[in-house]
């Protein structure tokens, strides 16, 4: 049902490294560039992400309460994307560890731009 999310940013080359470190992570790469933002998924595959620079010139906002989740495969990979976040410009919102008691595992940070992502796994 999902086609793509976008979250919004006042640094594209910024969002960029971020997004990329990400992405290769996840195995896919940019599908789509143009001068205020880039796309990074699959086409045909999953839902992707893009960065872009808010359509009516204003500087980009965090949505409150709004939040990407990136599906990994293991635990492993959710430490992966949390590190790669906080090498990138990210910021830390929530170790890697378990959530309640049903096999939910993830880790919480936010983009360059503050926009909230988590990295999480089920098992």
């Amino acid at each position: 049902m999902l086609g793509y999310v976008t979250v919004g940013t006042n640094d594209l080359q910024k969002a960029a490294r971020f997004y990329d470190a990400l992405a290769g992570e996840l195995g896919v790469g940019r599908m789509m560039e143009f001068g205020t933002g880039i796309a990074w998924g699959k086409p045909g595959g999953g839902a992707g992400i893009g960065a872009m620079a808010p359509h009516d010139g204003k500087p980009a906002t965090v949505g409150n309460g709004v939040m990407l989740a990136l599906e990994a495969r293991d635990k492993d990979q959710v430490q992966r994307l949390y590190d790669l976040a906080l090498e990138n410009g990210g910021t830390d919102e929530g170790a890697p560890g378990p959530r309640g008691d049903d096999g939910f595992y993830a880790a919480y940070f936010r983009d360059p731009d503050g926009n909230k992502l988590n990295a999480f796994t089920m098992g």
